[in-house]
């Protein structure tokens, strides 16, 4: 079952966690206040000593702690997404390879980068140490294998032969030997020293995914797209057994410990168990519902691990080949396809794969993780009262949830191809949705989920779809370069817009309902009055595909984005251009006007967002921190926050700084402390208060002269919001903001017994629902799943060191120090201590680096025991002189 825990620990690790971990603030671009997700996890790898974490990922490479579970750090410099990492055989290493097409080493312990290794010319997609930790080897989509010196830097060898990409490399046991497979349909094996060709490995008829060597050394096992498994003898470059049974591609191939099992998975949803002596099958592992992207045995041989797209980690008996455990997992595997921010802006959607999530706006947590769809999400939207959210999916279904519950209210099911956007009524009650291949819109019934009306009439693909500001009228853009415009009560036809010569991408009404936009890839704008169906205006001066159109909130001025690498700014009225906004370096795909008209953001396919001046057109700030294309941009209500979600799995919030001699900082009556933001301190100054009746208590935030329960609620509701520039940081050990004095404690018992209290006032709200949440997730944060004894820091240390660990019980604790002989130096007793996290240096134990009579003890290795109940664990520490 430890095995089993720490697998489930991997898989967990990569979604998207609510309140007890900070990668929200980790590594931020300039100008972002906090990062939604941790973006897609292409590989992970453990450190020598099991005490760290690494995983490849879009936007960098993150780094846990095994014993705490929480992250350590984000290395980025990448500008591409980390698609493998390997640790050196020492742990202090830690190489990495990008689709930027270069490798790099990085310094576990303080996360800098110590070589770039450039040469490749196209993505990295594999690397790996040797035995010896001197050696780096490479594979690339440039068809070349390098090898790198890991002390300089420098290429020792580039291995040419492969013709095509080489997707997996591996050495043998003593380091002699690597291995590489590639798209050729080739495995090829080197000779590190002289970098030639021993063999060239030929059978598989398709591209060669992942290759292994057998712990003896003598074997290499080589998984392929032609749903094969081979078996090579390293002497001769002879095929043992040739595996077959599975029926798709072959993306991972593992050796058990001892070297007698190999196991297969495959994009045909199953794992193969194989004796490695004779080539048959062991066992079929079923049970997936989708690819076999990673498998792994445990260190005993036992228990076979397998992760799938199906959004699932399988642990397996390896002798039974019984199911032990399904873990579900709730992390986007790919990008942010669309964001959303509920209308108080309170809230905030994001679409991903097969998933939608709710977020707390202000804190960054994860509110709800919402499932049904089983494949990519192209549009989330809010009801204009915030409690729904629609979304529309490629799996043909659209989908109305409930806010506050996360669930299901319907499915809402009748296309027959993807649903590429949704959009709600004005007043709510109705949803309109846009079909490609069934070339049809659709109006629901909010309330029942029926059907009201579909919309046919268009010959093509259906883009888009926009209700008027009335809601009376709907307009839908299509493949086939027309507009039509439809009476949403009847679902009759008005007009159908004719003119554009090829597909209209975007379409938007003006604020007060009279004109239409639509912009088309024949590079032209055209401006419709929505009565007559005539046209206004006809905008001529893009010289690549239209893709967004967007009206200014007062209606006068009109933008455009395009493949031409451009915005541009009309005047709604005459139809004339007024300024040409050029800087991005690929395709804009959106364009979105700030809630006061002055700003205009734009995505692009450069990876960055830019904001714009709509009076001069000139550029205010380009937004840069995603590894990837950006999907979908979204300003909040109130203007002062733009998100941005992206291809690289992750969101940005942006904070839009108000001038400060035109806007006053909102107050908040929960900043009780008036610090300017709402955080643990004010939680802990209610709590001091509590009981208390008097006019003016700082503690009583609804002014009803009394400190009690609903002023908890409220404080808890509003917790992580700020009236400053800053971003609000959710921390680790929340008893680190305490000063010394204070004599409030904040333990789990009292935080359950607000939360009792809040139960019994309830009144249903979203007030009470949010503040309860808030004081769950501080419950829990306070409350360790396991005791755990941590490395002490720093470490080396001279002369003092502080030791910090987690009680999952309230226990008497005893720190015990030891020199490398067992000989006692030093015994700190602690006392009995409540449940909690004692990380921050006002709460883990101290060491002065003085023995039992206040001596200095000399440099070296000494060990420190920590005793809390049934509890004991040692570690090593070293003082450094």
């Amino acid at each position: 079952m430890k095995i089993a825990a720490t697998l489930v620990m991997l898989f967990t690790l990569f979604s998207l966690n609510t309140f007890a971990q900070d990668y929200t603030q980790l590594s931020l671009p300039e100008n972002a206040k906090a990062r939604l997700g941790q973006g897609w996890i292409a590989g992970t790898a453990y450190s020598p000593d099991g005490t760290r974490l690494a995983g490849a990922g879009s936007i960098g490479i993150w780094l846990y702690d095994t014993a705490t579970y929480q992250e350590v750090a984000l290395f980025t410099g990448h500008t591409g997404a980390v698609n493998s990492v390997s640790f050196s055989p020492d742990g202090t290493t830690l190489a990495s390879g990008s689709r930027d097409s270069t490798v790099r080493l990085w310094d576990v312990a303080s996360g800098n980068t110590i070589h770039t290794l450039t040469g490749h010319t196209n993505a990295v997609n594999s690397v790996s140490f040797s035995p010896d930790g001197t050696t780096i080897a490479s594979g690339s989509r440039d068809n070349t294998v390098r090898l790198w010196d890991v002390a300089s830097g420098n290429t020792i060898h580039t291995l040419t032969g492969h013709t095509n990409a080489v997707s997996s490399v591996s050495f043998s046991p003593d380091g002699t030997m690597l291995a590489s497979g590639s798209w050729d349909d080739t495995v090829r094996l080197w000779d590190v020293a002289s970098g030639n060709t021993i063999h060239t490995l030929t059978g598989h008829t398709d591209s060669v995914y992942s290759v292994m060597f057998s712990p003896d050394g003598n074997t290499i096992a080589s998984g392929s797209a032609d749903s094969t498994v081979y078996l090579w003898d390293v002497a001769s470059g002879d095929t043992i057994h040739t595996l077959t049974g599975h029926t798709g591609p072959v993306y991972r191939v593992s050796f058990s410990p001892d070297g007698g099992t190999l196991a297969s998975g495959s994009e045909d949803n199953t794992v193969y168990l194989w004796e490695v002596a004779s080539g048959n099958t062991i066992h079929t592992l079923t049970g997936h519902t989708s690819r076999i992207n990673s498998i792994s045995f445990s260190p005993d041989g036992g228990t076979l691990a397998s992760g799938s797209w199906d959004h699932t980690v399988r642990l397996w008996d390896v002798a039974s080949g019984n199911i032990i455990h399904t873990h579900t997992l709730t992390e986007y595997t790919g990008g942010v396809y669309s964001v959303s921010f509920s209308p108080d802006g309170n809230t905030i959607a994001t679409g991903g794969y097969a998933i939608v999530l709710l977020w707390d706006a202000g804190t960054g947590t994860l509110i709800h993780t919402l499932t049904g769809h089983t494949w990519v999400i192209n549009s989330v939207s809010f009801s204009p009262d915030g409690t729904m959210v629609a979304s529309g999916s490629w799996d043909r279904t659209a989908r109305l949830w409930d806010v506050a519950s996360g669930n299901t209210i319907h499915t809402l099911t009748g296309h027959t191809g993807d649903v590429y956007r949704v959009v709600f009524s004005p007043d709510g009650t109705t949803l309109a949705s846009s079909g490609t291949f069934d070339k049809t819109a659709r109006l629901w019934d909010v309330a029942s989920g029926n059907t009201i009306h579909t919309l046919t009439g268009h010959t093509s693909d259906v883009y888009s779809v926009v209700f008027s500001p009335d809601g009376g009228t709907l307009a839908s853009g299509s493949r086939d370069g027309t507009v039509l415009l439809w009476e949403v009560a009847s679902g009759n036809t008005i007009h159908t817009l004719t003119g554009h010569t090829d597909r209209v991408n975007s379409i938007s009404f003006s604020p007060d309902g009279t004109t239409l936009a639509s912009g088309s890839a024949d590079s032209t704008v055209y401006l419709w009055e929505v009565a007559s169906g005539n046209t206004i205006h006809t905008l001529t001066g893009h010289t690549g595909w239209v893709s967004s159109v967007s009206f200014s909130p007062d209606g006068t001025t009109l933008a455009s984005g395009s493949q031409d690498k451009t915005a541009l700014l009309w005047d709604a009225g005459t139809g004339t251009l007024i300024h040409t906004l050029t800087g991005h370096t690929e395709w804009v795909y959106s364009v979105v006007f700030s809630p006061d008209g002055n700003t205009l953001a734009s995505r692009s396919d450069d990876k960055t967002v830019r904001l714009w001046d709509v009076a001069s057109g000139t550029p205010a700030h380009t937004l840069t921190g995603h590894t990837n294309n950006v999907y979908s941009i979204v300003f909040s209500p109130d203007g002062g926050t733009l998100a941005s979600g992206s291809l690289d799995g992750t969101v940005l919030l942006w904070a839009l700084t108000p001038e400060p001699d035109t806007v006053e900082p909102p107050q908040l009556a929960e900043d009780v402390t008036n610090d300017g933001k709402v955080d643990i301190l004010d939680l802990v100054t209610v709590s001091g208060q509590f009981g208390q009746t008097a006019d003016g208590l700082s503690g009583d935030v609804n002014g009803d002269g009394t400190v009690n329960i609903l002023d908890l609620v409220a404080v808890s509701a509003r917790f992580g919001e700020t009236t400053t520039p800053q971003a609000p940081v959710v921390r680790k050990d929340p008893q680190s903001v305490f000063p010394t004095s204070t004599v409030v404690p904040l333990t789990p018992e009292t935080i359950q017994n607000w939360i009792d209290m809040a139960h019994a006032a309830d009144d249903g709200s979203l007030t009470f629902r949010r503040g309860i949440a808030v004081l769950e997730q501080l419950r829990a944060a306070l409350t360790p799943k396991a005791t755990v004894l941590l490395p002490n820091y720093p470490n080396p240390f001279n002369p003092e060191t502080w030791i910090p660990y987690h009680l999952a019980h309230a226990a008497d604790v005893t720190l015990t120090i030891y020199d490398t002989k067992g000989v006692l130096v030093r015994t700190l007793e602690l006392g009995y201590q409540a449940a909690g996290f004692y990380q921050s240096r006002n709460r883990a134990a101290y060491w002065d680096g003085r023995n039992a009579v206040g001596e200095p003890v000399a440099s070296g290795v000494f060990f420190y025991q920590l005793t809390a109940g049934d509890f004991s664990a040692t570690r090593r520490m070293v003082i450094l002189k």
